[in-house]
């Protein structure tokens, strides 16, 4: 009886023996859980990624780090723009179309680059190929923005020049409407030594300084049209240039710059095209060497997606055996 008790004891321990071609879902111990890095930049499909190579790695951080800097740089420019918004008080106050506000195309512009720098630092600090595409076609987006613009200077230049005086004038009949064409008009012409377009007679333009005018600023010129502007601190609208605009050219050129702004202005702008196109030539290469690093760096990131799936690939391909009936 012992024995007759024992065989089905024995033959049921032999039914649970592992046979040899079982599937593997019996058979497999769950292995160690997958670092916090790995989890981190793992992809679509769930699988933890494996460490870039040494050259890749060297890639994604310089991409970081140049993309680091312009976005701080476009957080700058749009914290200034928003700034000066918000000293220059509520949007078109003075008349002016929003689009003409230079402050407001600093803060544009400022978060355009701050937006397109971030999704470069972004993406290639987490690996993140969406990201990379984005930053990438922001990229593409400016350099043709860039070109355009460029063309459109080339093709435009003569007829700016040959204009450049009847703006001067149109700008001086508008003097005191606008803070802001009031500060860059007084700007010129300190910086410049001159007065008015062609000639100091230009700002009988200005109702205000018109000889007919009632107003106290009769027959006068701004400030800025002084030979010897005042030291003592005294406002560019003090009107030191009182009644000149009455005197004969010798007694107000002891007073006040009798040339105009056109002539001076065209060489300034000549030199300053000269040496804006140099810095333009370095931004176009700086983006288009993170372009080139953008693109290596997705370049890496496929082949190491292809690397990890192919070994799946490879794993689910083969004919598994069935067991016996």
């Amino acid at each position: 009886m012992e024995g007759g008790e024992r065989s089905p004891l024995l033959s049921q321990g032999a039914g649970c023996r592992a046979l040899p071609g079982s599937s593997p879902l019996t058979s497999r111990r769950p292995g160690p859980a997958p670092r916090e890095d790995q989890v981190w930049r793992a992809g679509a499909g769930g699988d933890p990624a494996s460490p870039l190579p040494l050259g890749s790695s060297c890639l994604k951080y310089l991409t970081f780090l140049f993309n680091f800097v312009f976005s701080l740089l476009g957080l700058l420019a749009l914290a200034v723009g928003l700034w000066g918004l918000a000293v220059k008080g509520p949007l078109g106050s003075g008349g002016a179309a929003l689009p003409r506000d230079p402050m407001l195309g600093l803060a544009l512009g400022g978060l355009a680059v701050g937006a397109v720098s971030l999704a470069g630092c972004l993406g290639a600090l987490c690996e993140n190929a969406c990201l990379l595409h984005c930053f990438s076609g922001g990229l593409l987006a400016f350099l043709l923005l860039e070109a355009v613009l460029g063309a459109l200077l080339v093709a435009l230049w003569g007829p700016l020049q040959d204009g450049l005086e009847y703006t001067l004038r149109a700008a001086i009949a508008h003097y005191q409407d606008d803070p802001d064409l009031h500060f860059l008009i007084d700007q010129v012409q300190r910086g410049l030594q001159c007065c008015g377009a062609s000639s100091y007679q230009d700002w009988t333009r200005n109702l205000h300084f018109n000889c007919s005018s009632p107003g106290a600023q009769a027959c006068s010129l701004p400030a800025s049209c002084c030979i010897r502007p005042r030291e003592d601190g005294a406002a560019v609208s003090d009107p030191c240039g009182l009644g000149a605009l009455g005197l004969d050219e010798e007694a107000a050129q002891r007073v006040v710059h009798l040339q105009g702004c056109g002539p001076p202005l065209r060489g300034w702008l000549r030199r300053s095209v000269q040496a804006a196109g140099v810095y333009v030539v370095a931004v176009v290469a700086v983006q288009g060497a993170e372009l080139l690093l953008a693109a290596q760096l997705l370049r890496a990131l496929a082949v190491r997606k292809g690397a990890l799936q192919s070994p799946r690939t490879a794993g689910t391909g083969a004919p598994r055996e069935r067991l016996p009936a």
